[in-house]
């Protein structure tokens, strides 16, 4: 992770420059991060779909949280989105549920969240891997593996 040094900046005035600056790093940082859009209780499954702004959803069963499991039907339909997207909440009982938490309670989700990291990093080239490649391939590609005598 790349660390960045704070700066002071008390003494900056607020022009309009800088606002929208403001607005566009804001904006950056919350299409690159997880933020729920919408929430909607489905009583056939009892469970919460949390809806996200590219019309993709998870569905959570209300029976896998204890904090939701002890609602009422009208409660969970009350449920809304807060904390920028990154939570469900319900005022009433001042609840608060991030949803990062209820897919990492998950194992099935947590399992596909892996797959997804590990295919998203595999696809990585480093200059260092780009080089061997190019390397390899002066040579005639990849050398055979050589068979064991055994």
């Amino acid at each position: 992770m790349k660390a960045i040094k704070a700066r002071e900046r008390y003494d900056e005035p607020v022009t309009t420059d800088v606002v929208a600056r403001a607005i566009e790093r804001g904006g950056a940082r919350r299409t690159s991060s997880l933020h729920a859009s919408a929430v909607q209780y489905l009583a056939d499954l009892h469970a919460l779909l949390v809806g996200f702004a590219d019309h993709t959803a998870i569905v959570f069963p209300v029976a896998n949280t204890p904090e939701l499991a002890e609602l009422s039907r009208d409660e969970l339909e009350r449920m809304t989105i807060g904390f920028g997207g990154s939570a469900l909440c319900l005022d009433a009982r001042d609840l608060h549920i991030s949803i990062a938490g209820l897919v990492s309670a998950s194992p099935p989700l947590m399992a596909l969240a892996a797959t997804v990291v590990a295919a998203r990093n595999g696809r990585r080239s480093s200059e260092a891997k780009r080089q061997a490649a190019r390397a390899n391939g002066l040579k005639g590609g990849r050398p055979r593996k050589m068979a064991v005598a055994g």
